[in-house]
């Protein structure tokens, strides 16, 4: 069964596969949370234990982080030992995210996209932002991206405007 599960060693040989594959991926630069790994926690089964720590720690309120960094809840959807994307959470918006970034962002490992997982990933991630008291979160896209726009609108987003290259819509969390 494939479900959003907190980050876990687990899933380690199976995600260190997928940065492989996003980063091979010329059709699309990898994502931020690509370029966010420490090195050795791609080799290191201790380095990618505390790497999990670290991503399980933004989540707190309390946990220290530069300016403008917000707290964030990271899942991953996995189907038993096959990390297959990530999903955060930004608990709440800055300026600078509600212009680009905005509350949701995922990723879906490349050798797994257009099965209907980044649609089903976010339909899961809606009831845990509205436990984070979102009723409605922003979620972005690039203009160019006609799959990811098309997840958005499945869940009931409701196009805002056009920032940039980036569209930006609502989506209600039923919360």
């Amino acid at each position: 069964m494939t479900r959003l599960i907190d980050p876990t060693g687990r899933l380690r040989a199976s995600f260190v596969a997928a940065v492989a594959e996003f980063r091979a991926d010329r059709a699309n630069p990898p994502s931020w949370f690509v370029e966010d790994i420490e090195p050795a926690a791609l080799t290191d089964p201790a380095a990618f234990d505390r790497y999990v720590a670290r991503v399980l720690a933004e989540r707190d309120e309390r946990t220290a982080r530069p300016a403008g960094i917000v707290p964030m809840t990271t899942l991953w959807w996995a189907g038993g030992d096959d990390f297959i994307g990530r999903l955060a959470i930004r608990h709440q918006l800055t300026p600078a995210l509600e212009r680009v970034g905005g509350h949701i962002g995922y990723d879906v490992r490349p050798s797994m996209r257009r099965r209907g997982h980044a649609t089903a990933m976010l339909a899961a991630a809606l009831p845990e932002a509205a436990a984070l008291g979102i009723h409605r979160a922003l979620l972005m896209c690039d203009a160019t991206n006609t799959g990811s726009r098309r997840v958005i609108e499945l869940a009931g987003g409701e196009f805002i405007d056009r920032v940039g290259a980036k569209l930006r819509f609502w989506v209600p969390t039923g919360g």
